[in-house]
């Protein structure tokens, strides 16, 4: 089978690396063809574009890039049509992705995957219309948007498992180094840790993290650990740590979660990994405007909760601070109750045994390459 496969951005090259390789496991013939990232690439296939060239994050900068935009977009859909794929499959990345998912349906006529189902739950719910009219399978990472798509608006999905509960379920049977262990290879004294994530994105890191430091640090007897993201060099922290007894540490965010005592964590999905990997968290999010904000996402936004936990368990298992309640003082006291002793915290950690729980067992990657490849080896029409 030939597959073309559409990633614009870090996680969603991680996510179809991973499919990639449970569709080679099936499929001796896997033919793949990409926009994607280096992930997908070392998988094996031709990369058309990288998601660095087509990553805008935010209204103006996808407004100052509507040219280079435009462009991908055509270039893509010229890709595809000489290409002729057995199926195009799309991965999160709805701005782009629903764009192509339109023109391949009405002019190629190509089967359209969607995996990792867009978040239209949260914001933009009328994009249901075009799901409905140009995605032939979505594929589905959270529990509750089956309820969503198929009780609400009628539209069959798979639920196929989630693939950071895939993530921690292996990293935890092949981890084995203890806490001594770990303090020792990242130059780390032997005092608990409050772990730091302040997000993946330069933004997210300017506007969270010195709070959190500021948050953090007041407490006696811990040691604070940044998780540094992958596209962030020190130098960049540096600018908000300063002279604080902040240490960062790179490609050990699982491990720093293991080892924490508590974390402070930016909405995304680091709150889940931290749920999953058990250490109690404050969900922190601070946001342009505040008030402002508050009152949108009152109004705007179709959810209750920012945190993929919360959302997953379907009430609040962690505290969010954002927008008008995102402070210092109540990062700080939110944190103090999750401290050893404390009865938070152990409601906390019960509360993860739900998210588990609804999570389910199944490998993500490998259920959908299942489904998908049945899917397509049906007889013409079986979609």
């Amino acid at each position: 089978m030939k597959y073309y496969l559409i990633a614009g951005e870090a996680s969603g090259d991680l996510h179809a690396s991973h499919l990639m390789k449970s569709l080679k496991k099936i499929d001796s013939s896997a033919d793949f063809r990409f926009l994607g990232g280096d992930l997908m690439q070392a998988v094996g296939g031709t990369l058309v574009r990288h998601y660095r060239e087509m990553a805008y994050m935010g209204f103006i900068p996808v407004l100052l890039h509507l040219p280079a935009i435009f462009r991908s977009l055509r270039q893509c859909k010229d890709d595809i049509a000489q290409w002729r794929p057995d199926v195009v499959i799309l991965i999160d990345y709805p701005g782009f992705n629903l764009k192509i998912a339109k023109y391949v349906h009405a002019e190629l006529h190509i089967p359209v995957f969607y995996y990792i189902s867009p978040k239209i739950w949260a914001w933009k719910e009328y994009r249901i219309k075009n799901i409905k009219r140009d995605v032939d399978q979505l594929f589905s990472i959270l529990p509750f948007e089956v309820p969503f798509f198929e009780g609400k608006h009628q539209y069959p999905i798979h639920y196929v498992g989630n693939p950071t509960a895939d993530e921690v379920r292996k990293f935890k049977a092949e981890y084995t180094e203890n806490y001594g262990q770990f303090c020792q290879r990242n130059n780390l004294d032997s005092r608990p840790v409050i772990a730091l994530l302040a997000g993946s994105r330069r933004q997210e890191i300017k506007d969270n993290l010195p709070a959190m430091i500021e948050a953090a640090e007041t407490f006696d007897g811990y040691q604070l650990v940044l998780a540094g993201a992958p596209a962030i060099d020190d130098d960049y922290y540096a600018k908000y740590i300063g002279d604080l007894p902040v240490r960062v540490v790179h490609n050990d965010t699982y491990p720093l979660l293991t080892h924490a005592t508590a974390a402070l964590v930016t909405s995304g999905t680091a709150t889940l990994e931290t749920a999953l990997l058990g250490t109690p968290q404050v969900v922190c999010y601070e946001t342009p405007l505040p008030r402002i904000i508050s009152f949108l996402r009152k109004r705007v936004l179709k959810v209750k909760y920012i945190s993929l936990v919360n959302l997953i368990a379907d009430r609040e298992v962690v505290t969010e601070l954002v927008a008008d309640t995102f402070r210092v003082e109540n990062i700080r006291r939110e944190l103090a109750l999750l401290l050893p002793g404390q009865s938070s915290r152990e409601r906390m950690l019960q509360g993860y045994d739900e998210v588990w729980q609804a999570l389910g067992h199944q490998v993500a990657p490998d259920q959908a390459a299942g489904i998908m490849l049945r899917l397509l080896q049906k007889p013409q029409g079986g979609l």
